[in-house]
Order: C-alpha cells, then structure tokens, then sequence
C-alpha cells in the first residue's frame, strides 16, 4: 500500500472545493471552508469534520471527534434512509406522561382547593401554609409566542395570594404529578444502571425573575430523590428546562398500578422541607428536608405572582425529542383512567346518562354502567342527579335521594347501587357519576 503525505493541499485556481475521484482513506482531521467531495470514504475518520461533507462515510463514528460519549445529530434539512432502529427509545408513545401539554380539565379549569387534584387532570396544584391560597388554573398559551409556535394551547397556572405574613419555614406552592410504577418498570428505561438515562423537559414561565426546583422522587423500596433546579428564568418569558437523569443501583419500581415516580416542580418551598447546599443533578436516599434546596421568596411573597408550565415530557434516552402531541381523544381516554364523570349539562339543563332498576326498595341494579375504559383500581364513586351528589331522578321525573349510598364497582364499571331505603321496586332510575381512582 503506497502512503502519500502532504502538508497541505489547495484547491486548483483558488477554488474552495477539493474533489477526490476515488477513495479517500483518512487517519487525520480534514478541515475545508466549503466541502469535500469523493467516491468514498473507508476506514475510520479520527477527530474533527469540519464543512460539509457529500458522499458516504463509512467506519467507527463512534470514535470520531465530536460524536463520541451520547452522540446527537442535528439538521435542519431531511434525512433519508432505509430504515431508522432506534436503539433508546421509541418511535411513538415516548412520553411516561399523560396530559403533559395540559389540554384535559374534566374536574374545573381554575380552583383554590390547597391540595389533590382540582383542575387538570393528572396535575395536582398543592399548598400549605398560605395566608391566601393560590389560584390553579388552565389558561391560553398567548399566540405569537413559543410554546404556542410548537403546538402548545393550555398551560397550568398558579396565581399567588397575598402572603401577608412572609415566607414561613412550613409553607409551600408545587406542582406534583405521579405516574404509575408499572409504566416505569416497562419503559425500557434501564434505571439501576448509571449508564442507561430518562430525560425530563417542560416548558416553564414565572413572572419574577429568579431560580426555581424540581425533584424527581421514586415511591417503591426505599425512596430516592433526584435534585435540579431551573436555573435563573427571565420574568415573563417562557423558557425550556432540559434535564438528563441516569439510572442509579438504589432505584426500584415494582410491577404493579401504584404510585412509582413523582415529578414536583416547586414555585416555593420553606426551609422545613429544604437542605441547605442540597447537591444537585444527583440521586440520593429521601428526607422530608429535600423538596429541594433552600429557595429564593421572591416569587412567594410577591402578590398575584404567576407561574406556569405545559409540555411535560419524561422520555427514555439521554436527548430530550420534541414533543410528543397525542390526540385529544387518546389522552382524554388515558385520562379517564384516573378519574372520570359523565356530568354534562348544556344551557342550564342537566342531561342524566346512566340507567338503573330498582330491586326492592334498596338496590339500584344497573343497565348499563361500564366505564369509558378501565380504571386504575377499583374506584371511588358518587351518583348524581345533575350537580346534586347522592340523588337519581325516577322515571316519573321526580328526584330521589339516596338513603346512606354505598356504590359496587369494579375497575371496569358500577354494578350496583345500595341504600337504606326510599326506592321503588321495578320502577327506573336516571344519574350521572363521577369515578375516582387517583393515585
């Protein structure tokens, strides 16, 4: 084989492209202005490729400078193959969490409930120790800006209520949203391994300058939390928060429908329930002191303060991919998995939807009450007659309420309705419900 050194080489007439006929066989950096254009290349190409490059390259790129460690490929024009196999990763339902671009509120689209889930679905907006409780609501991302540029139409906010006694040690304003530990544990996401990586993104904005936290906290064996921070946000401004997390030894979810991941992003968080020089980006064993480290007030003791997020996106693999955009239908179902209602009322009128037979005078039977997809677990339920809880409406049109109702059900509907007494035997009953089955 016959070796050719050069020092340099200069494109005839002061051109900027250099053209090789055959094969291009490189063991060194090649750094042209414009391009460099051949047959092929064989074998390895070791360290920097600088310009454009047209034609194939073949070999290790593993090794090459600049794709070594978690490599990523960025283009702004198409890309075209045969075939593409991810090997993290999916092509679809890459994203753990549902209803993460905040489009489905069944419950109310504001409230200043201090805790559960009151708004949005799978968001709980939590606080403790407020003078004026938060308002959580589901707002409009404004036209014109990005997330909304993206796809992004609703947003969860909190308002601020006057904290007129300051920041106190108890208090403190999250998000928190739980996923299922089946839905971890068969990911694919290798999480004992410190070399296999889930990756957070979300979109966030707060209308005071400063930093903020989230916390990751797994919820089988012994818990583990997982700190990081926002970074410094510009007031007003929407900004997209990127957080790749690696597997770790002492991380378990078990196979099962119960709690197994909990996502807070945190708008504040007193000092019981922070750590002074708390690390970051790092696992380490739960405490009640690492909601995060110790937080600025600002945001909290200023008045009508907002902060908000949508695009929630918790993916396997080491790069955050852009959003995945479900269908509204596949996330209201996905859902309705956790709680559910069939209260519709149009015009002031209430429409009742389910049907059921009296037995005696202290069984409602059902018809047809199956839920719109199976539950969680088997769930807590309540009968309405319109809005008003624990009453049905007779097939003569008068309304009925239930004597000490204990409601059968099933995950995969209501099959029964039970009270002290007050029905009609044989005679048919109308009613909405709600279904609850949280985790």
């Amino acid at each position: 084989m016959s070796i050719l050194n050069v020092n340099k080489i200069n494109p005839v007439g002061g051109g900027s492209t250099i053209t090789i006929a055959g094969i291009a066989s490189v063991t060194n950096n090649i750094s042209v202005g414009n391009s460099v254009t051949a047959g092929s290349f064989v074998g390895p190409i070791e360290g920097a490729v600088t310009g454009n490059v047209t034609g194939n390259v073949t070999g290790n790129s593993d090794t090459a400078s600049g794709l070594s460690g978690n490599p990523s490929i960025n283009t702004t024009g198409i890309v075209t193959a045969t075939s593409f196999v991810p090997t993290v990763g999916q092509l679809s339902h890459r994203n753990l969490v549902i209803n993460g671009d905040m489009r489905i509120a069944q419950r109310a689209t504001t409230s200043t409930a201090v805790s559960a889930y009151n708004t949005i679905d799978r968001m709980q907006g939590n606080s403790g120790g407020t003078d004026e409780a938060p308002t959580q609501a589901q707002v409009d991302v404004a036209s014109g800006t990005t997330p909304y540029t993206l796809g992004f139409r609703k947003s969860f906010r909190f308002t601020n209520g006057n904290q007129t006694s300051g920041a106190g040690a108890s208090d403190y304003v999250h998000l928190k949203m739980v996923l299922e530990a089946q839905d971890i544990a068969n990911s694919g996401w290798n999480y004992t391994s410190s070399s296999s990586y889930i990756t957070l993104s979300f979109w966030v904005k707060s209308s005071v300058a400063q930093d903020f936290s989230a916390t990751l906290r797994t919820e089988d064996g012994t818990r583990q939390v997982y700190n990081m921070t926002t970074g410094s946000l510009t007031a007003d401004t929407w900004t997209k928060i990127t957080k790749t997390i690696p597997g770790n030894s002492n991380l378990q979810f078990d196979d099962n429908v119960n709690s197994g991941l909990t996502l807070f992003i945190n708008a504040f968080t007193g000092t019981s329930n922070t750590t002074t020089g708390l690390a970051q980006n790092t696992w380490s064993a739960w405490g009640g002191a690492k909601y995060a480290a110790d937080m600025a007030s600002t945001w909290y003791t200023t008045n009508d303060a907002t902060f908000e997020f949508t695009g929630i996106q918790l993916e396997v693999g080491p790069v955050a991919t852009p959003f995945e955009h479900r269908r509204w239908n596949e996330e209201y179902l996905d859902c309705c998995r956790y709680y559910q209602s069939t209260i519709y009322v149009q015009s002031g009128n209430a429409y009742n939807v389910c049907a059921a037979r009296g037995i005696g005078s202290t069984v409602l039977q059902m018809s047809s009450a199956g839920f719109k997809t199976m539950m969680r677990s088997t769930p807590s339920v309540v009968i309405y007659n319109g809005t008003e809880a624990n009453k049905v409406r007779s097939s003569g049109g008068s309304n009925i309420t239930l004597n000490s109702p204990t409601v059968g059900g099933i995950p995969h509907g209501i099959n029964y309705v039970s009270v002290s007494s007050g029905l009609t035997n044989g005679e048919w009953y109308q009613f909405n419900y709600t279904a609850d089955a949280e985790l």
